[in-house]
Parts: C-alpha cells; sequence; structure tokens
C-alpha cells in the first residue's frame, strides 16, 4: 500500500532524514564543484558520434542492395536515434548540461528527434514527475494515466485490457510521451497553443522521418521508408522498457499527497530513493540507456551530468546501507519481469491477487529499515 509518513515508514528519527540529506548534499556540491573541461567533451564527443552513426547508417541503407546490409543499417540507425533520445534529448532537456552555457547544448533549445514537443515534456517530466515522483494523483507518470500500478488505484473493468495497453504503449512509446506532454489542466486557449504546437512538430517529424528521407533515397526509397519506420520501433521499445525498469519493479514505493505536506528536501530525497529501481549494466548498456539504469541517483540529482551517475552510484549505495534503505537493483531481465508480473497481476480484481504481490519485497525491506535504525540508535 502506499506509504502516508515516509519517516514511520523508513524507522529514521527527523535527525536522521536530515543528516542524510546533508550528505546528499555533500555529493551533489562535489558534483558541481568538479564540472568541467572532461564532462564538456564528453556531451560534445557524444553529439558527434550520434549524428556520425546516423548519416553512415543512413548511407548503408540507401547505398546497399544487400538484405544484411540494410538490417545493419536499421539497428545501426535504430541505435542512433536511442542516444539521441536517451543519452542526448532527454538529459539536455534537463538542463544537465546548462553549466556549459552554449546555446547548441540547452535545455532551452533543444528539440529532441521524436514527435514529442520538448518544452511540454519538461512541463510534464522534469517538474509534474520529478517533483512529485510516485505520489498517487500527482505524478502523472504513475501509470501514464491507463495503468494500474498499485492496488491504491480502485480496479475497474478497463483494466483488464491492461497487458495489451501495455504492448501498444511499447510500440508507440515516442506517441504516448507527446500525448502526455499534453497539459489538460490548462486554460482552453493554452490548450489549443499546445495542440498546435503538437501538431506542428509531428507533422515535422513525418515528413523528415517518411518523405524527405526516403525522397533523398530517389530509387532505393522504399529502404530508407521501412528502415526509418523500424529504427522507430526499436527506439520506442528500448525507451520503454529503461524507462518502465527505473520506475515500476517490485519494491519501488508509491506515496499518497499527505507526503508533500511540509516536505522537507532531505525527505524529498527519501521519497526519490525508495521509489525508483537501478537495473545492473555494463559501460554499453549504461551509454545505451542514457545511464538511466541508474535511475535511482537520476532522481536524485536530475540535473546533473549522466556521465556522472555511475560516481554518485558509488557514494548512494553505501550512504543506503549506512541508513538502512533499500537500493533496489538487479539484472534488466529480472527488473523487467518484476514490471510484467505487477502489470498483469494489476490487471485483475483485487478479489483475484491473494497476497498483495506489492508488498513481497517491501517486506524484506522493512527487515533491512528495522535493522538500519537498530544500527543507526546504538
Amino acid at each position: 500500500m502506499a506509504i502516508t509518513d515516509i519517516a514511520r515508514y523508513t524507522h529514521l528519527s527527523a535527525l536522521d532524514i536530515e543528516r542524510l540529506g546533508g550528505e546528499l548534499d555533500s555529493i551533489r556540491s562535489d558534483i558541481e564543484e568538479s564540472l568541467g573541461v572532461r564532462d564538456a567533451s564528453y556531451i560534445r564527443r557524444t553529439i558527434l558520434f550520434q549524428r556520425t552513426l546516423d548519416v553512415a547508417a543512413r548511407l548503408l541503407i540507401a547505398g546497399t542492395r544487400s538484405k544484411a546490409a540494410w538490417a545493419l543499417g536499421t539497428a545501426a540507425l535504430g541505435f542512433a536515434k536511442s542516444v539521441e533520445n536517451m543519452e542526448i534529448g532527454h538529459n539536455v532537456s534537463h538542463g544537465q548540461w546548462d553549466w556549459m552555457n552554449d546555446p547548441e547544448i540547452h535545455s532551452s533549445t533543444w528539440e529532441w528527434d521524436m514527435v514529442a514537443v520538448s518544452s511540454q515534456w519538461k512541463s510534464s517530466h522534469n517538474y509534474r514527475h520529478h517533483v512529485f515522483s510516485n505520489v498517487l494523483g500527482v505524478d502523472d507518470d504513475l501509470g501514464f494515466g491507463v495503468m494500474r500500478v498499485t492496488r491504491d488505484q480502485p480496479w475497474s473493468p478497463k483494466y483488464l485490457l491492461q497487458p495489451l495497453q501495455n504492448l501498444l504503449l511499447a510500440v508507440t512509446f515516442e506517441w504516448g510521451i507527446a500525448l502526455h506532454g499534453v497539459d489538460l489542466e490548462r486554460t482552453r486557449a493554452e490548450k489549443v497553443m499546445q495542440a498546435k504546437a503538437l501538431a506542428g512538430k509531428v507533422t515535422r517529424q513525418g515528413f523528415k522521418d517518411y518523405l524527405l528521407w526516403p525522397a533523398l533515397s530517389i530509387k532505393r526509397w522504399r529502404r530508407t521508408l521501412g528502415a526509418n519506420a523500424v529504427a522507430n520501433l526499436l527506439r520506442n521499445l528500448w525507451a520503454y522498457v529503461v524507462i518502465f525498469c527505473g520506475h515500476m519493479p517490485e519494491g519501488t514505493q508509491k506515496f499518497t499527497p499527505d507526503v508533500l505536506q511540509s516536505e522537507t528536501k532531505a525527505e524529498w530525497y527519501l521519497r526519490q530513493m525508495l521509489g525508483a529501481a537501478n537495473f545492473k549494466a555494463g559501460r554499453f548498456l549504461g551509454f545505451a540507456s542514457g545511464n538511466l539504469c541508474y535511475q535511482i541517483e537520476h532522481h536524485l540529482f536530475p540535473d546533473l551530468p549522466s556521465n556522472r551517475l555511475a560516481e554518485i552510484a558509488e557514494r548512494v549505495r553505501p550512504l543506503c546501507e549506512k541508513y538502512g534503505l533499500p537500493y533496489l537493483t538487479g539484472s534488466l531481465a529480472h527488473q523487467y519481469g518484476s514490471t510484467l508480473k505487477i502489470i498483469h497481476r494489476l490487471a485483475l480484481p483485487d478479489k483475484f491477487l491473494g497476497a498483495d504481490v506489492a508488498q513481497i519485497r517491501p517486506r524484506r525491506q522493512r527487515r533491512v529499515l528495522r535493522a538500519g535504525a537498530r544500527r543507526l540508535a546504538a
């Protein structure tokens, strides 16, 4: 069930929580003070690599007749699109590189290569999701408004279609993100402006992917058209897996709006740690995922550069051990399997579920929490 009192759940005193917050503030300060040429070079190299790969993939697709070359080029194009969306677009739009004061690599100017409008996404994601992470009725990313992800959400017959909705969302993930960015709570005039901006972006994106690039391929336009469609599908599936594995595995906690009342910065930190999950990844998988394999660290410091999250994780995990807090991580396959388990089980009415599956891992977590509290009190 959703947490109403974070301090009580974690068995930490108010002083312990503030001390934890102070240690996390120190991590932020250390990283901010050390940002420099190495980090700026990283993002510039990444952008150059992504654009070079994109061009090379398109030349391979359009310049050969081999089916194997088409498959290789399409896979490379899908990877280039994933890097652009996740390691570049997502992270630049979070303001992770604003400290460089480079107008071409700045959250206020970057427009990413998919149908979603960056400015609309920043409002729905950077604010509503990251500030109010996993708060029921407040965080719109919790199930993306179409899926039941906790028993605290009343069941209705529409959730029987949840497994199919999950599959549809995976295939069309960029479209889900685009529609999700439209703020339905705005005035009519503002919603009209948002709809026009989204329609314009969809038109431009569709023209580029499905008219311009195929036209440039002349006689081999069908190869390019098919490759673009498949590459977009691969990017959508990968982005969906990464995002869901960071937010929905067993053990990621949900919260009632009560936790927002008089919430301190330290308590906000604690909510981020309890509500996110990592997955184990090497350098390649980390790069391909936009370093969102470190979702816990990203939620703690969403505006710190992604290339520093592995370094931050080396300091955050010992803090979790010190304060007796769970640090959710596992293989990508395990985290995704756990996510699918929740999605499929919660599609059913509560009477068919038996023991609350969402509480299986939390029971183990509570033992960790109590042990940590005893260590701190000793």
